[in-house]
């Protein structure tokens, strides 16, 4: 099943080809004949009409790619929202209007500025391919920051998880519960574990690995070292004897030791 934080890397993914594609879009828009002819130069006619033919309408297509962008922005890259912003809004203060102050808004309503009875062209809508361009620079920069800000908030979350867990295990000690609680630190553990071996790139080669099989991955692989290895193996024996030794009753205190240990674990070993 695919989970949200796919999604969201796919979607940008999408968002990005659209934006590459609405490049495309803009430069044929403005340099019809100049595209074409490169066009057919680089991948032959046939193939330079289906590329062609496949572009979106840049003013039809841009204002739910620009919402959509800017929605990114203000979650993942808000210091670069203005600037980005900024390349599409007419100045307000704007007296003339140059190259340098044609903007991508002025580009979705047609405008061109000429002057004199020869209607010497001053600035159209060409002006607005380097913002847009710009536009989509912005945007791509996000993309390395994606992955780390969907990982920071996949491990708050689970973080978040794993303390209610453990505070509904410790209230199952309270009322006497104890194998309940340390198979649920158990399970607790073994998550984290194999969050942290996925973190680290640390291959899984059992389809359903328990607490000592991470933690030998996680120490071959010198994600951990020999103390923290041995702490969370004697964890592991803890909960074995919680969920399979039914010959011996797990004491209190062996079970706040497990969900101490699991608690302490998932704070300091990421």
């Amino acid at each position: 099943m695919q989970s949200n934080l796919d999604r969201y890397k796919k979607d940008f993914i999408a968002l990005l080809k659209q934006g590459d594609d609405l490049f495309l879009a803009i430069q044929y828009e403005c340099h019809q004949e100049e595209f074409d002819k490169q066009a057919q130069e680089k991948l032959g006619k046939k193939a330079a009409a289906e590329i062609i033919k496949g572009l979106p309408s840049f003013k039809g297509v841009y204002q739910r790619w620009y919402s959509e962008s800017h929605a990114v922005l203000k979650q993942l890259l808000p210091d670069r929202l203005a600037d980005f912003v900024r390349l599409y809004e007419k100045p307000k203060a704007r007296k003339a209007i140059t190259y340098e102050n044609y903007m991508i808004e002025d580009y979705l309503q047609g405008l061109q500025v000429t002057r004199g009875w020869q209607e010497e062209k001053v600035v159209g809508p060409d002006a607005a391919i380097s913002r847009f361009q710009q536009q989509l620079s912005i945007l791509r920069s996000v993309e390395g920051r994606l992955s780390s800000s969907l990982f920071e908030i996949r491990q708050l979350v689970q973080a978040d998880l794993f303390d209610s867990e453990l505070d509904a295990a410790l209230e199952l000690v309270s009322k006497k519960f104890g194998r309940a609680a340390g198979a649920m630190a158990g399970v607790v553990l073994e998550k984290h574990l194999g969050q942290v071996c996925d973190s680290h790139s640390v291959p899984i080669a059992k389809k359903n690995p328990n607490i000592s099989d991470l933690n030998d991955l996680l120490k071959a692989a010198d994600v951990i070292e020999v103390a923290p290895w041995r702490f969370i193996q004697h964890l592991a024996d803890l909960r074995n004897l919680c969920d399979h030794n039914k010959k011996s009753e797990p004491t209190q205190e062996q079970v706040n030791d497990l969900v101490a240990g699991v608690a302490k674990v998932i704070k300091t070993i990421h």
